[in-house]
């Protein structure tokens, strides 16, 4: 627990420790609030460009002679990339402490590679290739920098609480999400020119970066500290990743991630099965969007409250999801959809505050990156099993039922060992 500075009262020209106190690191004195949502207001803008830019990636791979199955595999590299490579970029920034290059390093490839785009089709022969490069690169950022940056983010919210400081960071997160896809939708439709939408996101993407200069003045290096070395190292080295609590709740993770559907095929539902228009699926989406932020901050507040029971919650909202969301009635559908979108705010926050919770903060780039491989390889078997039993849709609802029975048990465990700690 961080104690509250004390401001030195001895008189002037007075001998001691409090005449000679040292000056402030970044960080202290100042209101970390602050630095939490202005975290938050660089995911927005950031989320600006990259999700603006997502939706018009096969279109744009189309227009330059693509063909699906290289639309497919660019794109999916891509995802792979954003997920798997934490694995490299988590332990490197531990093993440097350099969260903040790894973060300035990560955001920077996005606010460069996105706009971008909009000299794909100007490029002739090369187009495509320089495309799927700039694609693939937006994505390759985000790798870089997720585990560093969500240590600086663990590092500062524990002052405010990190169920809320990871909660109030997503909803901003999540309004970027929402907006850019809305504001490259709006170009289009006045523009009809790809290159015009790409280029516009150019905008958010020097906001992005300014604003990240600006919280790096703020803000130091955590573990910024000499690391000890010999016997002390011996002494103090932190546990093992794989093993204790942690591990349990990755493995748990694996099983929530595994029966939480993708919103790919909850709208291939909507527009094949319940007859929604496709112009409405962006806007369920959007919808969505909203359930998310609203579930990130109930969730943190909780977790702040209560501590880790609060996710005992998750595997209960993810079980229902296909039972609804697979339904026919558009009321049923939609009530699906909103728990979908609540769920996957809680993933994506109060999860990631209970990870910085288990792990030393010298391990939590390590940690994050590992925990990331765990959701993502859940999440290639459950894209698997719902292709697999999409058609039988009693079956699809008891093997993702069986799998949250799975992740419930295993989270109760975590939650015991967790308070036990």
């Amino acid at each position: 627990m961080d104690r509250p500075e004390r401001e030195a009262t001895a008189p002037s020209g007075a001998e001691g420790p409090a005449a000679q106190a040292p000056k402030p690191t970044p960080a202290q004195g100042r209101q970390p609030w602050g630095t939490v949502v202005g975290f938050g207001l660089v995911s927005l803008a950031t989320d600006l460009v990259s999700d603006g830019a997502r939706p018009l990636a096969g279109p744009l791979l189309a227009q330059l002679g693509a063909s699906a199955l290289l639309v497919g595999l660019v794109t999916g590299a891509a995802e792979a990339a954003a997920q798997g490579l934490r694995l490299v970029f988590g332990p490197w920034a531990d093993r440097t402490r350099k969260y903040w290059t790894f973060t300035i390093a990560g955001y920077t490839m996005t606010a460069v590679c996105v706009p971008l785009l909009a000299f794909a089709p100007a490029a002739g022969a090369v187009g495509l290739a320089l495309a799927s490069v700039l694609i693939v690169g937006d994505r390759v950022g985000k790798a870089v920098r997720s585990p560093a940056k969500t240590v600086l983010l663990a590092s500062v919210a524990k002052r405010v609480g990190r169920g809320r400081g990871f909660a109030v960071h997503k909803a901003l997160d999540l309004t970027g999400a929402l907006l850019g896809p809305v504001i490259v939708a709006a170009v289009l439709a006045a523009t009809g020119v790809l290159s015009a939408a790409f280029a516009v996101l150019a905008v958010p993407a020097a906001i992005a970066l300014a604003l990240l200069f600006w919280l790096r003045r703020r803000m130091a290096e955590p573990g910024a500290e000499k690391a000890p070395t010999g016997a002390a190292a011996a002494a103090g080295s932190p546990p093992s990743l794989f093993s204790g609590v942690f591990l349990l709740f990755a493995v748990c993770a694996f099983f929530w991630s595994a029966g939480l559907v993708a919103f790919g095929v909850i709208s291939y539902h909507l527009t094949t099965a319940a007859a929604v228009p496709v112009p409405v699926v962006p806007l369920l989406y959007a919808a969505a969007m909203g359930a998310a932020a609203i579930g990130a901050l109930g969730s943190g507040i909780l977790y702040d409250r209560m501590g880790p029971a609060v996710l005992l919650t998750l595997p209960v909202l993810i079980a229902t999801v296909p039972v609804l969301a697979f339904s026919t009635g558009i009321a049923l559908v939609l009530t699906g959809v909103a728990i979908w979108g609540a769920a996957t705010g809680i993933q994506d926050s109060t999860v990631k505050a209970l990870v910085a919770d288990l792990v030393p903060e010298g391990r939590q780039g390590s940690a994050y990156g590992v925990f990331a491989a765990f959701e993502g390889a859940g999440a290639l078997a459950g894209g698997a099993l719902y292709g697999a039993l999409y058609e039988a849709r009693p079956a699809l609802i008891a093997a993702v039922a069986g799998l949250q029975v799975a992740a419930l048990v295993l989270l109760l465990l975590t939650v015991r060992r967790a308070r036990r700690a």
